[in-house]
């Protein structure tokens, strides 16, 4: 399941209060630039008049450059459509970077407005942050708040790039200051998530709960808040809470096709192929994310379709790819799929210690070391990870299990 990051690009979407006047000249000197396509949405994400909406604002922002390339605002905004579009159709190798051209289209210019660049500086982290270039964005991040101090979202921002580096007492230090500026929905989340962290999974799911409750139902934002309590059901122990979650997503945003995706997840450990498989290459046809198509691999493993999760293997190697290619660090799901698709561990082990080098602190890349050292036979080497993975007081059931094998040995 790819839902641990849901919450990161949404908090842009909404970032930013001003933070000083507007100067009467331009922000940024003249420069013509070339503007990135808006592509086609999959007509099952619609949403209503939701499309029609994000087609109109592209293209008044579109525009709004094209008479006036000094125009900051219109290229944040853009920067925004951009991320709001990799988010609902997974089309991350061309939005991502479209994003960061906007972003950078202002950012490379000498700035007048304190404004502009607090708001450039906030929506970047959150691009790096989607890109998993996580010291990267926790720079941008501390650079935004240092310019506005009292806006709460891009202290979202920095919970949840110290999260990524590991850095969790800092984590708590940004969520408090996050709350207590405004308590809605992202800081809500944040908050569950770090009590998750800390191993109070009672707790996580209440602070989720008032998230969702804080959100619009037919809302993006909300329907992936409602993603993460359901994930949170489904780990620690109540799969049919979970569906109900997912189901009721479903009602408010017909077609999601991340809740459909998580709606297979769920059979697939229940061990209800046929109603897995199909949900999952619905999720498939509709937007092209790479969590379905590896969930489907390890379906077709788990049942001896052998050629079949081969093929697929083959697949979602050249996504990833596609998506190094944009910019976008994929080491641990390479590790993930060289090891458990391919068997190929030595390579596995290469791709999680390349993260490891980058935060060496995160409970989540020391887990997945503890794992594939354990699949490996090396008992010694899975203790040393899982230490570190269990220093938070984490309960994450595969971790639990781990830690249980480990005691056995």
């Amino acid at each position: 399941m790819f839902l641990k990051n849901y919450l990161l690009p949404f908090a842009l979407l909404c970032l930013l209060a001003a933070c000083g006047q507007a100067p009467k000249q331009p922000a940024i000197s003249q420069n013509t630039i070339a503007i990135p396509d808006l592509l086609d949405r999959p007509e099952k994400v619609w949403y209503g008049t939701e499309w029609q909406g994000i087609q109109n604002r592209y293209a008044a922002n579109r525009d709004n450059i094209l008479a006036d390339s000094n125009d900051a605002d219109a290229h944040i905004k853009l920067a925004e459509t951009f991320i709001n579009e990799a988010r609902i159709t997974g089309e991350h190798g061309h939005y991502y970077p479209a994003a960061l051209q906007m972003l950078n289209g202002v950012l490379s210019k000498k700035i007048t407005d304190k404004d502009v660049l607090f708001r450039a500086l906030a929506t970047k982290a959150g691009v790096q942050l989607s890109l998993h270039q996580f010291p990267e964005a926790k720079a941008s991040g501390e650079q935004a708040v240092a310019l506005n101090p009292y806006n709460a979202q891009v202290y979202g921002v920095l919970v949840d790039a110290n999260v990524e580096m590991g850095q969790y007492d800092a984590a708590v230090h940004m969520a408090d200051r996050m709350m207590s500026i405004r308590p809605d929905l992202r800081s809500y989340s944040r908050v569950s998530y770090l009590r998750e962290i800390h191993g109070d999974a009672e707790g996580a799911i209440g602070a989720m709960e008032m998230a969702v409750q804080s959100g619009h139902p037919t809302l993006e934002e909300t329907a992936w808040a409602m993603l993460t309590l359901g994930e949170l059901y489904q780990n620690y122990g109540d799969p049919n809470k979970a569906i109900t979650v997912f189901e009721t997503t479903l009602l408010h945003r017909p077609g999601h096709p991340f809740a459909i995706g998580a709606l297979a997840n769920i059979y697939l450990e229940k061990k209800e192929y046929e109603r897995a498989e199909t949900l999952l290459k619905e999720a498939m046809a509709i937007i092209p994310e790479v969590g379905f198509y590896m969930d489907l691999a390890r379906l077709y493993k788990t049942t001896g379709r052998i050629l079949e999760a081969t093929k697929l293997t083959d697949e979602i190697l050249t996504m990833l790819q596609e998506d190094l290619d944009s910019g976008h660090n994929m080491n641990l799901e390479l590790a993930d799929v060289y090891a458990h698709f391919k068997n190929d561990y030595e390579t596995a082990l290469e791709y999680a210690l390349t993260e490891y080098r980058i935060r060496p602190e995160n409970i989540d890349v020391n887990r997945q070391l503890a794992l594939l050292y354990s699949e490996m036979g090396d008992w010694e080497k899975a203790a040393e990870y899982a230490t570190v993975a269990a220093s938070t007081n984490s309960r994450h059931p595969e971790l639990l299990a781990l830690s249980k094998a480990i005691s056995m040995k």
